[in-house]
């Protein structure tokens, strides 16, 4: 009786997580739903990407996110790298972000050791003109600039980082390679 049952147990558990997968799409991937079979077997885990705990209140629910492009960066063929900084916003309320100036990025090229090779701010005029930025639950912004490779060198790896310079834990860093 005992091994009629757990054969029996066995096979719906086998045939809810067949039905569960249910077809693949070719579309862009979103996050999937877990379903009770997952919940089951792990119920402490989320499928969701963790959202950073930032010291200043005023920031928690954001996130940044860098890309770099193209990969890898061939030097004989690009002049100015592309820069693309997303900030999203997965709050329940709008956040507000105020900014002194009309810089709201700054994006620095540096070595893996640190050493600072080249600065976004350098090559563009800031003026003293304050503004404020809100974002609404579930939006993002997205800025997207260029910053020239004349210091870079082939064959090496570097980093680019964005942050914003008045709020500075919101940051991001994304390794890349050159190429001749």
């Amino acid at each position: 009786m005992i091994r009629s049952v757990a054969f029996l147990v066995l096979v719906l558990v086998t045939a809810a997580c067949a039905f569960a997968q249910g077809p693949t799409a070719a579309a862009a991937p979103t996050p999937a739903k877990r379903g009770w079979i997952s919940r089951l077997l792990h119920p402490f885990s989320s499928s969701a990407p963790r959202i950073p705990n930032y010291k200043d209140p005023k920031l928690r629910g954001l996130t940044l996110e860098l890309q770099v492009s193209p990969q890898p960066v061939k030097l004989s063929e690009i002049r100015q790298l592309e820069i693309k900084a997303v900030l999203a916003s997965k709050a329940k309320t709008a956040i507000a972000l105020d900014f002194p100036t009309d810089q709201r990025v700054e994006i620095y090229l540096m070595t893996t050791e640190g050493t600072l090779l080249a600065k976004w701010s350098d090559n563009h005029a800031i003026n003293d003109k304050p503004g404020t930025v809100t974002i609404n639950p579930e939006e993002h912004i997205e800025y997207n600039e260029r910053i020239a490779t004349r210091d870079l060198t082939p064959n090496k790896v570097f980093v680019a980082e964005v942050f914003f310079p008045k709020y500075p834990e919101l940051r991001a860093r994304q390794k890349f390679l050159t190429a001749p």
